[in-house]
Parts: structure tokens; C-alpha cells; sequence
């Protein structure tokens, strides 16, 4: 199992940034996945996860109405869509899969069975 996440870079604030995470050695489509990110000193926060099967989505409320989380099943790909970027969104950013769990309230919540390596998005002037 591996996930590979890429797309991250420096963006003024208001700006756009879409991350993408390709996922190898099991189908996206049968799993929790999601977007995790981190400051330094702080803990590791669920950002938005989509739920097996039938894609239902949550977002944590520092990103609702600004981040939107899909997925390609045919790339076995997983995005993050980010608008409006704030540099409270600075972070790295991981995403993460649980392979049993489908539920994306949980995935968020309660953390991966498989995480991606970061990257780096910086949101400043």
C-alpha cells in the first residue's frame, strides 16, 4: 500500500491550490480517504475525507465552503480542491486512507491505517 501525494507550493492568500494523491497496491474506491495536515507543535488535524462507496464527504469547519475533497476512480486518485486560502491553512498536508473503515466522519477523526507523504503548502505575500 502506497500513497504518493503531490501539488503543494507557495500561493498568495485568496488563492487556489489542488493536491493530489495517487494511491498504488489497493482501489481507492473500496477505502476512507482523506486529507490530514500539520503545524508544528500542534497535532495532526483531519481536513476533509470522503467515504467509501458512496462518497459522502467531510470537511472540518476551519475549511468548509473553501476545500473540496473527490476522487478519479479510474486514476485511483484522491484530490483536495483548496480556494480561498488564508495563511492559517499553512501546513503540511497528508493524505490518508483507512482500508476497513468506510465512514469519512471517521476517517477524519479518528486517523488512517496508511498515510502519504507530505507536502508543503504555504499560503503567504
Amino acid at each position: 500500500v502506497q500513497l504518493q501525494a503531490s501539488g503543494g507550493g507557495l500561493v498568495q492568500p485568496g488563492g487556489s491550490l489542488r493536491l493530489s494523491c495517487v494511491a498504488h497496491g489497493f482501489t481507492l474506491n473500496f477505502s476512507a480517504i482523506g486529507w490530514f495536515r500539520q503545524v508544528p507543535g500542534k497535532e495532526r488535524e483531519g481536513v476533509s475525507c470522503l467515504s467509501s462507496l458512496n462518497d459522502i464527504t467531510y470537511d472540518s469547519d476551519s475549511v468548509k465552503g473553501r476545500f473540496t475533497v473527490f476522487r478519479d476512480a479510474a486514476a485511483n486518485t484522491v484530490y483536495l480542491q483548496m480556494d480561498n486560502l488564508t495563511p492559517d491553512d499553512t501546513a503540511v498536508y497528508y493524505c490518508g486512507a483507512h482500508l476497513t473503515r468506510s465512514s469519512s466522519y471517521a476517517l477524519c477523526n479518528n486517523g488512517p491505517t496508511d498515510w502519504g507523504r507530505g507536502t508543503l503548502v504555504t499560503v503567504s505575500s
